[in-house]
């Protein structure tokens, strides 16, 4: 079963059946808060998006997909497989993320890649569709899945903050590796993905209280 966070209340309840599922979150929880939703643009757009903001600041992040997003409206796949290369640089773009793009784009419009049936599939599945795309890692995957399919069993095992956070929050003695990320959250199977909200929640409150987290 897929369960989908497409809403604060869905994001809600699956926070509480998580504490039902792991009693050692109850203690993440009341220092964290209950987490709030976040959401972006699903389908080429929101991935578009995550893409133009891979290993740059968020301020360039911002800036490129400002310019990208108003140079292309409506932003279809289409308009930017046909789009040469040379106008995509002057937007902000480099040569790899040009080549990524237009990669995904082409997949639409031959309609070997689906963006909209990832919500349904298995996360481990749907991880694996996106990261067989040239340029897509597995941060990438996950975080599309999460923030924009609202994919709930999505795990982004790869976010240091959630690292960081899951060594304070569970007592570990080191920051687990992105191997170890997949059997320590094998206990939230199928909510993951609010596992993850719950954790950069927690990382937030951590980085409040001056020293717990070494800057």
């Amino acid at each position: 079963m897929t369960v989908h966070l497409n809403s604060q209340a869905d994001l809600d309840d699956a926070i509480m059946a998580l504490l039902k599922l792991d009693p050692r979150l109850n203690p993440i929880l009341e220092m964290a808060g209950m987490p709030a939703l976040r959401q972006r643009e699903p389908g080429f757009e929101g991935l578009a998006q995550i893409v133009c903001g891979q290993q740059v600041s968020v301020a360039s992040a911002s800036a490129i997909w400002g310019r990208v997003s108003a140079a292309f409206d409506p932003f279809h796949h289409d308009a930017l497989r046909r789009a040469r290369a040379d106008r995509l640089g002057r937007l902000g773009l480099s040569a790899a993320k040009i080549k990524t793009l237009k990669g995904i784009a082409r997949e639409l419009a031959a309609e070997r890649l689906n963006l909209d049936v990832l919500a349904e599939e298995d996360a481990d599945a749907a991880h694996n569709t996106l990261t067989a795309l040239h340029g897509i890692g597995p941060w990438t995957a996950d975080i599309y899945l999460l923030f924009c399919l609202g994919h709930g069993d999505a795990w982004p095992a790869g976010d240091v903050a959630i690292q960081e956070a899951m060594k304070v929050g569970l007592g570990l003695k080191a920051r687990p590796t992105v191997k170890q990320m997949t059997p320590l959250a094998e206990p939230w199977r199928p909510l993951r993905g609010a596992a993850a909200h719950l954790w950069w929640s927690y990382y937030h409150a951590l980085k409040k209280r001056e020293g717990v987290i070494a800057k």
